[in-house]
């Protein structure tokens, strides 16, 4: 059973996402909250394996509350960004401060209890139409910043340098059985075996090392 905490300053968002994913047999919201501060108090004393979080909330904003979560002394708790908003910064935040997805309040439902599930799993998740753009331009902003991680040509085999590049293409573990000819388990078991080496928790966080270590080729940016 998945166990969800839901922070949100709207009550009608609440109850929404908590009718959403109350419904689900293998999901349990055990708790909400209403703003950053009872979101905090909330997730510590109840440990849930996903924290849904919104970015603007009274008190510690959605990304003060996910970088908390994330330097927990008892273990980090897995963060989903939910948010009706969304500007660049605000990603970056999110991605900084260690969140394990984000998504857009206006996605498919179906896609938000995916998301869930995905980042109780380790996997990780980020709005489709945001993925490019926001990789990218996270990489563009911080070109002149020393990249003091290995790179992956010396740290991952083969096989795993490969399914990193598949990662950053947006693909599932399914997708990127299909690409590989393999079963999905063999891909959860590299993956198993790589996010420890790029010192990561996730397929995110292992997308976001990729951009940021070249390992995913970055576009020039156009000055026109």
């Amino acid at each position: 059973m998945i166990r969800v905490l839901i922070a949100d300053d709207q009550a009608l968002v609440r109850a929404g996402l908590s009718a959403l994913l109350g419904a689900e047999d293998d999901i349990e919201v055990v708790g909400v909250a209403e703003d950053g501060l009872q979101a905090l108090e909330r997730a510590r004393e109840l440990r849930p394996d996903v924290a849904c979080l919104d970015i603007r909330m009274p008190g510690r904003d959605g990304i003060e509350v996910a970088r908390a979560l994330d330097a927990d002394e008892s273990g980090p708790i897995p963060v989903l960004i939910l948010t009706t908003f969304d500007l660049d910064d605000y990603v970056f935040g999110a991605l900084e401060a260690g969140a394990s997805g984000f998504l857009l309040k206006d996605a498919d439902p179906d896609e938000i209890v995916r998301a869930v599930r995905q980042v109780a799993a380790g996997q990780g998740t980020i709005d489709q139409t945001l993925t490019r753009r926001i990789l990218r331009e996270f990489v563009q902003r911080r070109r002149l910043q020393p990249v003091t991680a290995q790179r992956a040509d010396g740290l991952l085999t083969a096989r795993e340098r490969e399914i990193l590049l598949l990662l950053a293409e947006g693909l599932s573990n399914e997708e990127i059985a299909a690409r590989l000819v393999v079963e999905v388990s063999t891909v959860k078991s590299h993956l198993a075996r790589m996010l420890p080496k790029l010192g990561v928790r996730s397929r995110l966080q292992a997308v976001v090392w990729a951009y940021q270590n070249r390992v995913v080729a970055v576009p020039d940016v156009d000055h026109g």
